[in-house]
C-alpha cells in the first residue's frame, strides 16, 4: 500500500515541487498519475522509490516510512517495487534472458530460481521464444515488454511505469497497457505515470491528476475533469 499524507517537497534550489499531497493506493489497484511536465509526477516517483526524502509529511510504501528509512532498508523496499522506464534501460550486450537473470542475481536469487522464474516471466509477456535475442534485435514494443518482465521477475507487490509508452506508436502503446492490465488482474498493484490523455481515456481506471505540485482531481474521470479545466 502507498500513502502520502500532507507531503511537501522543496529542493535545495528553492523549487517547491509538491505542495501538500494526499492520496492512498491500495494493494491491487491500477492507477494513472497524470499531469503536464513540471507538475510533480517525477518527484512523486523519486519519493516512492526512496531516491529523495520528503521535506514535510509522511510517505508510506509497502510498510516502510520513507521519511525515516535507513540506507540499509532501502534495498529491501526496492525489492517490493518494480520500475519500468520510458527508455527501457536494458543492457545491450546481454540477451533478454541475461537481462532478467541479472536482476534476480542482484537480490541473491539462486540459479535454480532464475532458471524457473525467468522463462515464466518471458512467457507472461509473450517473449519466451526470444529469450536468447539481444535488445537491439527487438522492436521498441518488445523491448518495453522485456523491461516489464524484468520489473516483475523478483515478484514485487507494485509496478511503477514511468511514461512507459513514450517511445511507442499508438497501437503498441495500447497493447502495452493491456499487458499491464493483465498483470494487475494477477494481483500486482500498478501505477502508470503518463501525460497521454487519449491512452488514459481508453481505460476505465482511477486517475490522479496533478498540477503545480497539487492533486487537482482523483477518480475514475480524473483525466477528463483535468482537461475540461484547460
Amino acid at each position: 500500500m502507498v500513502r502520502l499524507t500532507d507531503v511537501y517537497k522543496v529542493y535545495e534550489n528553492g523549487a517547491r515541487a509538491l505542495k501538500g499531497i494526499n492520496f492512498q493506493i491500495d494493494d491491487g489497484e491500477f492507477v494513472f498519475l497524470v499531469g503536464p511536465s513540471g507538475s510533480g509526477k517525477s518527484t512523486i516517483i523519486k519519493l516512492l522509490t526512496a531516491e529523495i526524502p520528503p521535506t514535510e509529511g509522511r510517505v508510506m510504501v509497502n510498510g516502510y516510512n520513507l521519511g525515516t528509512i535507513t540506507p540499509r532498508q532501502v534495498p529491501y523496499l526496492r525489492r517490493t517495487i518494480g520500475v519500468v522506464f520510458q527508455d527501457f534501460r536494458l543492457i545491450e550486450k546481454k540477451t533478454v534472458y541475461e537481462n532478467l537473470a541479472l536482476a534476480m542475481r542482484a537480490v541473491g536469487a539462486s540459479s535454480q530460481e532464475i532458471k524457473k522464474r525467468v522463462p515464466a516471466m518471458l512467457e507472461l509477456v509473450e517473449l519466451d521464444r526470444k529469450m536468447n535475442r539481444h535488445p537491439s534485435e527487438l522492436s521498441g514494443g518488445e523491448q518495453q515488454r522485456v523491461a516489464i518482465a524484468r520489473a516483475l521477475v523478483n515478484n514485487p507487490g507494485m509496478i511503477i511505469a514511468d511514461e512507459p509508452t513514450g517511445n511507442l506508436d499508438p497501437a503498441r502503446s495500447y497493447d502495452l497497457m493491456r499487458l499491464l492490465e493483465r498483470i494487475n488482474e494477477l494481483g500486482t498493484t500498478i501505477l502508470v505515470v503518463t501525460h497521454e490523455k487519449e491512452l488514459v481515456n481508453r481505460f476505465s481506471k482511477r486517475v490522479l491528476a496533478i498540477e503545480n505540485g497539487r492533486i487537482i482531481s482523483d477518480g475514475m474521470d480524473g483525466y477528463y475533469r483535468y482537461y475540461e479545466n484547460k
